[in-house]
């Protein structure tokens, strides 16, 4: 494969259509299929359950307005990045761009990689089996599985955007029409019975169910602090799912009228994974008790609880379609999360892209092949996120990510705040909605987030943190050195 230097700028091929799809395709993965039932667990309320996907839904429109701002100020290839860089300079832009490439971006296409592979291991269960054990560290076949997968997926994306945007317009219609159909059959076959009602009778009676070693439930009554505690514990799993959206401005240099479609994408892609999201829970409600007990013969005694692996989707699924919704929800959930990494994929190289172009990642990355593709910096993020495939759980993955993933998207609409102040009559073609309450409000709330999730979820989210920190040593190591 010849090389070449960079263009001026990249080829402008996509869409509004094409940018939303990417934005919903990012979102949807394999998180509404499976976190409802820890949060049902933390919370152990139908009215809170609900609360706190709305509560995702409303802090994830309220981000992406305000990012609409700067993706119409700064329509370039890096997204995310550029925004950082603009209004911090050098080293908080790589901090950021070092967090993409060690945490969130990797992170995330290894936890939707191994998501993946445990709903292919239903239809073929000798995934299951280890191939390599030594100590406490195991490979097993669904690792490898998950390693080729995104093999795969940056090996297409590699040779042209196009390539990309049509697995993700296919794969994210398929995802959207098959949760659609969860949906409305759900909430019609539900509501001819009681269930939902007998779950919103105490909606707002709030517990923690906990399986003991010994096979028993223990169940501790919430309310006041330690009711916010478990709250804002268990959103983190919400805020994976809805994660993901601002992939778009990644390649915002790919994207035709930048200025309008960027934008406009990201409130229509997180509006509408939003009110899926919402009902898809309204529709576990209404086919499931959101209290069941572990050792209950069917789906309907284990309730959402309870639900087999956290498998939701596919319990709710099975009071539809009976038996064979176990391979129907197995089948959804693996278009679901390869359409979701095609999209992540394709977005995170421009990120290193972009990077480079400032001189503050290898230079390397900032090289595109003949098909006009940074093929580099997609088979480093590849490397990466292979490697951590290996090293934790799904759960492990989702928190270390989406927390230093929050930390920035508090960063970036501090800048917007900056930008404001620096440069006044830089050119607008948007203005965040709500400006400067809504941004306010955001930054108020994802920090009182964060601070909870570092108190009860200290291992995972100390991880995230001291990477992002040891970027910083790395920084003047490398980037500082080579300026001086």
């Amino acid at each position: 494969m010849s090389e070449q230097k960079e263009p001026a700028e990249l080829k402008r091929s996509l869409g509004l259509i094409d940018a939303t799809m990417i934005v919903a395709g990012s979102m949807i993965g394999s998180g509404i299929f499976l976190v409802s039932s820890d949060m049902a667990r933390t919370v152990g309320s139908a009215g809170y359950l609900l609360l706190l996907w709305v509560i995702t839904g409303v802090i994830t429109v309220m981000v992406a307005l305000s990012y609409g701002e700067l993706a119409g100020m700064m329509p370039k290839a890096g997204g995310q990045f550029v925004y950082i860089h603009r209004a911090f300079g050098n080293l908080t832009s790589f901090l950021y761009g070092w967090t993409v490439f060690t945490v969130i971006q990797t992170g995330v296409i290894a936890a939707v990689a191994v998501a993946f592979a445990n709903y292919t291991a239903i239809f073929f269960p000798t995934l299951n089996t280890e191939v390599f054990t030594t100590g406490n560290f195991v490979i097993t076949n669904k690792q490898v599985l998950a390693i080729i997968s995104i093999l795969c997926l940056t090996y297409l994306n590699s040779r042209g955007v196009q390539n990309g945007k049509i697995i993700q317009l296919i794969l994210t219609s398929a995802k959207l029409f098959g949760l659609f159909a969860l949906i409305v059959l759900g909430i019609a076959i539900g509501l001819q019975g009681d269930t939902l009602a007998e779950n919103l009778r105490n909606a707002w009676d709030a517990s923690t169910t906990t399986m003991n070693p010994d096979g028993s439930v223990s169940v501790v009554h919430l309310a006041g602090a330690a009711l916010i505690g478990a709250m804002a514990s268990t959103i983190i799993n919400s805020l994976f799912s809805a994660d993901a959206w601002n992939n778009v401005t990644f390649i915002a240099g790919e994207i035709k009228e930048p200025k309008k479609n960027i934008p406009r994408s990201l409130f229509l892609g997180t509006l509408i994974v939003t009110i899926l999201y919402c009902l898809t829970n309204i529709a576990y409600l209404c086919l499931l008790p959101l209290k069941g007990t572990p050792d209950a013969p069917d789906v309907y005694g284990q309730g959402i609880q309870f639900a087999t692996d956290n498998r939701i989707g596919a319990a709710a699924a099975t009071m539809i379609f009976g038996n064979t919704a176990l391979y129907i929800m197995a089948g959804l959930i693996m278009i679901s999360t390869f359409g979701c990494n095609n999209g992540i994929i394709l977005a995170g190289g421009r990120v290193y892209y972009a990077m480079a172009k400032d001189k503050l990642f290898f230079h390397q990355a900032a090289i595109i092949n003949e098909k006009n593709v940074p093929a580099i910096a997609l088979w480093m993020q590849c490397a990466w996120a292979c490697a951590l495939c290996l090293t934790g759980t799904y759960k492990d993955l989702v928190s270390y990510a989406t927390f230093a993933s929050m930390i920035f998207y508090m960063v970036t609409i501090v800048g917007l705040f900056v930008l404001r102040k620096k440069e006044p009559d830089a050119e607008r073609p948007y203005k965040a909605f709500g400006y400067p309450f809504i941004p306010a409000l955001y930054i108020l709330v994802a920090l009182a987030i964060c601070l909870i999730l570092c108190i009860y979820d200290t291992r995972n989210t100390g991880f995230g943190l001291v990477c992002v920190v040891l970027g910083i040593p790395v920084y003047y190591l490398t980037v500082g050195r080579r300026q001086k």
